[in-house]
C-alpha cells in the first residue's frame, strides 16, 4: 500500500457544463436530455398525450350524444327547439374546453419525469423511467394539484370577464366591445410575466421536495433578475413548435378538403370513402400529438435548466455538483443529494478588485480609458482625473526625504599632438608646383614592333610542318572521283 492516492479517471460530462449558463447554451441543450434519452421521455410523453386525447375525445363526445339527442323529441324550428340547440352547443363547447384544459394539466406529470431526467443528466447520470418516476411518485399529488389551481384561477378570470363584458353588452355593446379589447390587450403581457415568474415552481416541487406555497416563493426568487432571459427561451420554443405545427398541419387539412370533395361529388357518401377520410383525419391527428409530446419534452428541458441556472446564479449550486461528481467518481457512495443541500443560501458579496468593472470607451475628459479600481494598497493610477484627491502618497510607496544627488559632469577628453605629415619617398619625388604628375609606369611593358617583325621568321622556321591547306576550287583531292 503507498502513501499516494490512486488514479480516478477524468470525470464523465454531463449535458451542461457545471457553471451558469449562457442563453445559447439554455436553448441549444433544451434538445439534449431527449437525444440523450429518447426512449424513456418521448414514450412516457406520448403515453400521457395519447391518453388524454382519447379521454377528452370519448368525454365530448359522450357530453354531445346525451346534449344532442334531446333535440329528436322537438320540432325544428320551434322556440323550444331553438334554445335546446343553442344550450347543447354551448355545453358541448364548455366541456371540451374544460377537459382540454385538464388533459392539458397532466403534461405537469410530464414535466416532473423530465425535470427529475434532466437534473440527474447534469451530473452524467442516465436512470430508467422506472426509478424516475420513484422519484416524481410523492410530490405527484402536489404538481397535479398546483396544476388544476392554476386552471381554476384561469377559468375563473376568463368567467368573471366574460361576465362583465356580457354584462356590459346588454347596456352599452360598443363599451363593451372597447372593454374586451382591452381586456384581451392587458392580459397577454399579464399572462407571459406570470407564466415567467411561475415557471420554477414543478421543479422546485419536485427537486427541493417544496410544498406548492414554498415553491411559488422559490420560483419568484430564483426569477429575480433572469426574467428577460427566462422570457426569450420560453417566448423562443413557443414560436419554433407553434410553427412546426401549422407547417405539418396545412398539408393535412388541405388533402382531408381535396378527399372530402373526390369522396363524395354528388353528395351522397360511401362507407369506404367515409373510413378512408376518417383514417386521413386520424394520421394528421397523430402527427400533431407527437409534435405536441416532443414540443413538452423539450420545454420542460429548458425549464429545468433554466431553474438550475438560477441557482448556480443566486446560491452557488454548481459548487454543489461539482462536489458531488467528484465524490462519486473517487467511489463514495450514499452521498446526499446535491439538489436538497444549501437551498436557499446566500452567497458573500465579490470583495473590492475581484472582478473590476471597465469604465466605457471614451471615460471623457480627465480620466483614464478602460481604468481599472486599484487594488487594496496601491496608489491611484491617475490621481489627476476628477473625483480622486490623494493628499499623500499611498502607504506601500513613501517619499523620499530628499532628491537623488546629481552626478558630476564627465571631464573633457585631453587634447592630442597634431599627426605628422607622411614621409616622402626618393623613387617618387613630389612634383613641382603646378604641375601635372608623371604616369605611373606600366606594369606590362609592350614589345617594340620592329623587334618583333625581325623575330617573325626565325619563329616561322622553328614552327613545326603542318597539314596543306584545304582547296579552294571546292574539289576533294582525297576522292578517287577527282
Amino acid at each position: 500500500m503507498t502513501a499516494y492516492p490512486a488514479w480516478t479517471p477524468a470525470s464523465r460530462p454531463g449535458i451542461i457544463p457545471l457553471h451558469p449558463l449562457t442563453f445559447g447554451t439554455i436553448l441549444g441543450r433544451s434538445f439534449a436530455a431527449l437525444r440523450q434519452n429518447p426512449r424513456v421521455l418521448l414514450g412516457f410523453a406520448l403515453c400521457v398525450q395519447a391518453v388524454a386525447y382519447i379521454v377528452v375525445i370519448l368525454a365530448v363526445g359522450a357530453v354531445a350524444v346525451a346534449s344532442f339527442s334531446r333535440l329528436d323529441t322537438l320540432q325544428p324550428g320551434t322556440d323550444d327547439y331553438e334554445a335546446v340547440l343553442a344550450g347543447s352547443v354551448a355545453v358541448t363547447v364548455v366541456v371540451g374546453i374544460v377537459l382540454g384544459l385538464a388533459a392539458g394539466a397532466l403534461g405537469v406529470l410530464v414535466q416532473g419525469v423530465v425535470v427529475t431526467e434532466v437534473a440527474h443528466a447534469a451530473v452524467a447520470e442516465k436512470l430508467p423511467l422506472g426509478r424516475l418516476w420513484l422519484r416524481v411518485k410523492p410530490v405527484a399529488w402536489r404538481l397535479l394539484a398546483y396544476a388544476f389551481l392554476v386552471l381554476l384561477v384561469i377559468v375563473a378570470a376568463v368567467a368573471v370577464a366574460g361576465f362583465a363584458i356580457f354584462g356590459l353588452g346588454s347596456v352599452a355593446p360598443p363599451a363593451a366591445a372597447g372593454l374586451g379589447i382591452l381586456l384581451v390587450l392587458a392580459a397577454i403581457p399579464l399572462v407571459w410575466w406570470l407564466m415567467v415568474k411561475l415557471v420554477l415552481v414543478p421543479s422546485a416541487i419536485i427537486l427541493e421536495r417544496a410544498t406548492i406555497g414554498d415553491a411559488v416563493g422559490r420560483s419568484w426568487r430564483l426569477t429575480r433578475g433572469r426574467f428577460w432571459s427566462t422570457l426569450g427561451i420560453l417566448l423562443l420554443l413557443s414560436l419554433i413548435f407553434g410553427g412546426i405545427a401549422q407547417v405539418v398541419s396545412i398539408p393535412f387539412s388541405f388533402l382531408s378538403v381535396a378527399m372530402s370533395t373526390v369522396i363524395t361529388p354528388t353528395g351522397d357518401p360511401r362507407v369506404g370513402e367515409i373510413i378512408a377520410l376518417i383514417a386521413g383525419g386520424l394520421l394528421s391527428q397523430a402527427v400533431v400529438v407527437l409534435i405536441q409530446a416532443v414540443a413538452t419534452v423539450v420545454q420542460a428541458t429548458a425549464t429545468g435548466l433554466i431553474y438550475i441556472d438560477c441557482r448556480m446564479r443566486h446560491e452557488g449550486l454548481d459548487l454543489d455538483l461539482l462536489a458531488y461528481v467528484e465524490r462519486r467518481d473517487a467511489g463514495a457512495v450514499g452521498l446526499p443529494d446535491p439538489y436538497l443541500e444549501h437551498i436557499g443560501r446566500v452567497l458573500a458579496p465579490r470583495p473590492a478588485g475581484y472582478a473590476p468593472a471597465y469604465a466605457p470607451f471614451p471615460a471623457g475628459p480627465g480620466t483614464m480609458p478602460f481604468a481599472a479600481a486599484p487594488a487594496p494598497g496601491t496608489a491611484d493610477p491617475d490621481p489627476y482625473r476628477s473625483g480622486a484627491r490623494h493628499p499623500a502618497p499611498a502607504p506601500a510607496y513613501p517619499a523620499y526625504p530628499a532628491p537623488p544627488p546629481a552626478y558630476a559632469a564627465y571631464p573633457p577628453p585631453p587634447a592630442s599632438a597634431p599627426y605628422p605629415p607622411p614621409p616622402v619617398s626618393a623613387a617618387y619625388p613630389p612634383p613641382p608646383a603646378g604641375a601635372f604628375p608623371p604616369p605611373p609606369p606600366a606594369r606590362h611593358p609592350q614589345p617594340d614592333p620592329q623587334q618583333r617583325a625581325a623575330t617573325a621568321p626565325d619563329e616561322a622556321r622553328s614552327a613545326p610542318p603542318s597539314a596543306p591547306a584545304q582547296p579552294t576550287d571546292g574539289t576533294d583531292r582525297e576522292s578517287p572521283w577527282a
